[in-house]
């Protein structure tokens, strides 16, 4: 979808998922979502500290501690296969006030109470 037709779509919102191009062209879309005015949400708050407006997604450094438990029963002969697979249990939601400012945004009261992390 080209930029034109993303900005007058009618529903102006923008879900961005992490991968390596995506990842690679970071700044530029989050100046994209900046320069358009439109609502980004991300998958990890780095996105949000490179200045995109919100995210929600799993926790990674209790995503690479629990990793970190999972080398130590192997290193302490588990196996590996007899380790349980787990599902992320902890997620962050971090905003960004600076970034809704500058799109003309204004967060609820009720959203920023349920933050994680807020940049102001």
């Amino acid at each position: 979808m080209n930029s034109r037709r993303l900005t007058r779509s009618p529903r102006r919102r923008v879900l961005v998922l992490q991968d390596a191009l995506t990842l690679q062209h970071r700044q530029e879309i989050i100046d994209f979502t900046i320069q358009k005015r439109l609502p980004g949400i991300f998958v990890a708050k780095e996105w949000v500290q490179a200045g995109g407006l919100m995210s929600y997604g799993e926790s990674l450094p209790d995503m690479y501690h629990r990793a970190a438990h999972f080398v130590d029963r192997i290193l302490k002969g588990a196996k590996p296969a007899d380790l349980p697979v787990e599902q992320v249990t902890k997620f962050e939601l971090v905003l960004n006030l600076k970034t809704a400012k500058v799109i003309g945004l204004d967060v609820p009261p009720m959203l920023l109470a349920r933050a994680d992390e807020v940049i102001e």
